[in-house]
């Protein structure tokens, strides 16, 4: 049964760091796109970054550029991100999802998969990041 499960959230202060991980089982990841989302309380889901293991393409929301760093361990079968210099409004539930089809692409699934989020192959259950004082 393929599964993507998340690990890696907690509670962290302004300027700590965080690395989650998206561990799949059940399917290869890099016949995929991997990406992770989030979703802060009273909010829509949110892009946050996605990669291509099979061509290291990568790409980065705005709100995380400099910051977060996507990257995966094919090995392993697990993609992590690593989150650096982070912010209160960072925090949220953080997903990661995959895709080989309709969201093949870096671009096309962090553009428009957190608003086609049922139609994606593979999703996690999430983690929760929270940044506070």
């Amino acid at each position: 049964q393929a599964q993507l499960v998340e690990s890696g959230g907690g509670l962290a202060q302004p300027g700590g760091s965080l690395r989650l991980s998206c561990a799949a089982s059940g399917f290869t990841l890099d016949d995929y796109t991997i990406g992770w989302f989030r979703q802060a309380p009273g909010k829509e889901r949110e892009e946050v970054s996605c990669i291509s293991t099979s061509n290291n393409s990568t790409y980065y929301a705005d709100s995380v550029k400099g910051r977060f760093a996507i990257s995966g361990d094919n090995a392993k079968n697990t993609v992590f991100l690593q989150m650096n210099s982070l912010k209160p409004e960072d925090t949220g539930v953080y997903y990661c999802a995959a895709d080989g089809l309709a969201f093949g692409s870096v671009q096309s699934l962090c553009l428009m998969g957190h608003a086609h989020w049922e139609l994606l192959e593979e999703r996690g259950q999430g983690t929760l990041v929270t940044v506070t004082l």
